[in-house]
């Protein structure tokens, strides 16, 4: 029926979501297409419309209830005009409370604590967390002066015989679709590949000066910044080429090697960590990959990711550095067989040709499933990501 609120189809392998939030109360009134609930899936959140204009009738699944494709969610009273505020009942008149008076005022600690400190000394008492009251004033007329509050601060505490307040020690929270399914995929990720994690460490100094030359040029002409993840993406596509056990995956008692370079982008957003994925990678210019990343980051920032944009990726890129990590052991993100994950830059000392230089480094790791790839390809997988950044010329000539 026209008025009839349902769950929507929700995409390809998604059968069920958790209602979220309802946008509308009973009485409401709302308008064709107007958002009215938002549903959350194991992998992005939707917003579902109104199917014709009227007034909400009722809602028959609350908030935090799990439904599947075509449930009915709640009526819409097509047509009818929207609830009236119900005006509040006319109370009776109160007592008129006396106010105190000036006098009064006067007499209250609180304003006897204003008057007996000067501007320094309640700058003195804000910073040290007290009031003029808990001072003893040794100036004129006992006002507090900043000496008494230094002493004042210096002078052991009495111990409060209150009893601190306290809230409740724990609390239990449902998890939510997403942070189920990240849980699941990533023990499954555990329980079946056989990961292993090999490192490496990138100078990342001649990339930085690549970038700050060209950045502003390169903004100016693309209309997006020049940031780094480009960088590693395109040097990711290069060493995938040469090793494409990397981009491959099992199915079976089979390998499926891809002949194509889909490349997820993890992303932390506040419901958890989300990886979009840019296609074609390596048929994009950096400009391109940039873009997109920085769409795609927009979206899910805003919960708005569609299903198509979160499928099929072939390998993952993951920077941890933008949190302040140092170093880590990324997981892959199943079926997949790798993901590279990227780290803070700091400058450290190293050694070049027998001298001892501060250098812009980076710790890189790439997370491997050995029942495919082998050390060797691992290594050699790495050390062809630090060349093409240690040497951005290479990317450029696809080396």
């Amino acid at each position: 029926m026209a008025g009839e609120i349902v769950v929507p189809s929700l995409g390809e392998s998604v059968s069920e979501a958790t209602i979220a939030k309802w946008f509308k109360k009973v009485g409401d009134a709302v308008t064709q297409d107007e958002p009215l609930v938002e549903l959350e899936t194991d992998k992005v959140t939707m917003e579902v419309n109104a199917p014709a204009s009227g007034t909400l009738k009722d809602i028959i699944i609350a908030e935090g209830k799990t439904v599947e494709v075509g449930t009915l969610l709640g009526n819409i009273a097509v047509g009818a005009a929207g609830a009236k505020a119900v005006p509040a009942a006319k109370e009776a008149p109160k007592a008129a409370i006396p106010h105190p008076t000036a006098a009064a005022k006067a007499e209250t600690p609180a304003a006897q604590s204003d008057k007996q400190a000067g501007p320094a000394a309640r700058k003195m008492l804000d910073e040290a967390g007290l009031k003029a009251a808990d001072v003893s004033g040794t100036g004129k007329d006992g006002r507090v002066t900043k000496g008494d509050v230094m002493a004042a601060g210096s002078a052991p505490k009495a111990v409060s015989s209150a009893p601190m307040a306290s809230g409740p020690r724990e609390e239990r929270v449902k998890m939510s679709k997403l942070r189920q399914v990240i849980a699941k995929r990533l023990k499954e990720s555990q329980n079946t590949a056989a990961i292993l994690t090999t490192f490496n460490e990138i100078d990342m100094g001649n990339v930085i000066v690549f970038r700050n030359e060209y950045k502003d040029v390169f903004e100016k002409k693309h209309g997006v910044k020049l940031g780094f993840m480009s960088f590693f993406v395109k040097a990711a596509v290069n060493a995938l080429k040469e090793i494409p056990g990397v981009n491959a995956q099992i199915d079976g008692d089979e390998i499926i090697y891809k002949n194509y370079y889909d490349i997820g982008v993890a992303v932390g957003t506040e419901s958890g960590l989300v990886v979009p994925v840019v296609r074609n990678a390596d048929q994009l210019s950096m400009a391109e990959i940039e873009k997109e990343i920085g769409r795609l980051a927009e979206k899910a920032r805003q919960g708005t990711l569609a299903m198509s944009d979160l499928q099929g990726g072939t390998f993952t890129v993951s920077n941890g550095g933008v949190y302040g990590s140092l170093m880590g052991t990324p997981i892959i993100n199943p079926p997949q067989s790798g993901i590279l994950g990227m780290h803070k830059t700091e400058e450290r000392p190293v050694a070049i040709k027998g001298q001892v230089v501060i250098r812009p480094m980076m710790y890189v790791a790439l997370s491997y499933d050995h029942r495919i790839v082998d050390g060797k390809e691992s290594v050699t997988f790495l050390v062809r990501v630090k060349e093409a950044i240690e040497d951005p010329r290479r990317l450029l000539l696809g080396l």
